[in-house]
This record gives C-alpha cells, structure tokens and sequence, in this order.
C-alpha cells in the first residue's frame, strides 16, 4: 500500500465516530502533494449541505487528534469542505452515492457521434460505466471516460 493510501485509510477511520455523532458523513479523504506542499484534504456532507461551522468544528477536532496520533511524517495543511457541486466520481462510494441520479459524462472519444452524455448512473464496474438517457442505455469503457459527475441542471 501506498504511503499516501495509508495515511488517508488512517485519516478517514480517525474522523468516522466524530463526524456520525455530529449528523455528517465523509465523502473522501485525500493526501496530496501540489506544488511542493501536502495537503490532507477532508470533504464532508450532510442533508441539506454543509455549514462554514461544520467545517470548522471537523477542523478543530481533526486538528486536534491528527497532531495527538502524529502518523503523517511530512508537514501538511488540512483542509475541510464540503464536496462540491463539480465532484468527479472516483471512488466506489462515489458510484453508490450516485446510482440511480443523473451523471454527466464526457468522453476522450465520441460515443455513438456525441462526448457529452447525461443519463442515470445504472451500473458501474471495474472497466465499465451505464447510464439510461431515457431513450437508450449506453455502456462506457472507463478508460474512455475524461469527467463524470453528479449533473447539476442550473435551468431547474
């Protein structure tokens, strides 16, 4: 395992008791390296989104416990959000998250003449991504896959 999948795995278990009792979930945990720096990035959700309080509660807290376990050997910055509107899907609880809502997906290569697709997330595996348009189901190859997100509809 990865160094940086290893802090995140110990991140994540680190904040899950914490962030059940205050009414909020962990959509992802990230440690990433951008321009020099580290950064342990934390995205959280509850129904009806996230205040700045939230953040700053989880901030605290994870401040706080992070520097008690000392486990991350570099110097670091964390940061906690919520996950946007924009959020690629990346992980499996992404997927799940999302199943049965609208994705929008754009494509390296066009896919029956068109890159950009909207459809409900049906199904998913390790190589593959189905969505309904309603008219019809299409069948991704992952690989194939540039972006695909929650589809926001700013006309509704």
């Amino acid at each position: 395992m990865a160094k940086h999948d290893e802090i995140e795995r110990k991140a994540e278990a680190l904040s899950m008791k914490f962030l059940l009792e205050h009414g909020l979930s962990l959509v992802d945990v990230e440690y990433v390296k951008e321009a020099g720096s580290w950064y342990l990035r934390y995205y959280i959700d509850k129904e009806g989104g996230v205040s700045i309080n939230d953040c700053e509660t989880v901030s605290r807290y994870l401040s706080a416990e992070l520097d008690r376990d000392d486990f991350i050997p570099d110097p670091y910055t964390l940061e906690v959000s919520s996950p946007g509107l924009g959020r690629p899907l990346k992980k499996e609880k992404d997927y799940i998250r999302n199943i049965g809502k609208p994705v929008e997906i754009r494509t390296f290569q066009a896919v029956l003449d068109e890159k950009e697709w909207v459809g409900d997330l049906e199904s998913w595996d390790k190589e593959t991504v189905t969505v309904d348009t309603g008219e019809q189901k299409i069948v991704f190859e992952k690989k194939n896959i540039a972006l695909i997100r929650e589809y926001v509809d700013w006309d509704a």
